[in-house]
């Protein structure tokens, strides 16, 4: 066991924190999150909007969790990066899931409509957590 002082009494620790709160305020990140949230949502609609629901209820219950666990984050991203920066990789990944998801899940059964909704829902949102990423590894690269 160590000894040494805890990460509360680190004297950096205030100075990283509003690093990472300037780069949080920056209209870019703002943007991207707020991207981050509105592709979330636009995935956990999108089987009522398209009306496929009914057809493919596993992709339907898919999109519904992977749009709120989006939103979710990005509404964190928003509220708190100083405390959120390092699950930001996680944007992107449930973007690249929502891609691939509509061919994993609905195997055969899959319509135009649906297939539009979750690429370009997915796209946003991968886009959206690089762009959420980005201030982290400014703030890295400044140091």
């Amino acid at each position: 066991m160590s000894s040494g002082t805890p990460i509360a009494g680190h004297p950096d620790l205030s100075e990283m924190r509003m690093r990472y709160e300037r780069a949080s305020e920056t209209p870019t990140a703002q943007v991207a999150d707020g991207l981050v949230v509105l592709s979330g949502l636009f995935v956990a609609l999108s089987p009522w909007i398209t009306g496929f629901h009914t057809i493919t209820p596993s992709l339907t219950l898919n999109n519904l969790v992977t749009g709120l666990t989006a939103a979710v984050l990005g509404l964190s991203f928003a509220a708190a990066f100083h405390r959120t920066h390092g699950i930001a990789w996680t944007a992107p990944v449930l973007g690249v899931w929502t891609i691939v998801s509509v061919f994993v899940i609905s195997g055969t059964a899959v319509m135009t409509s649906t297939v539009l909704c979750n690429v370009i829902g997915g796209a946003i949102l991968v886009l959206a957590g690089l762009g959420t990423m980005a201030p982290a590894f400014a703030t890295r690269a400044s140091t």
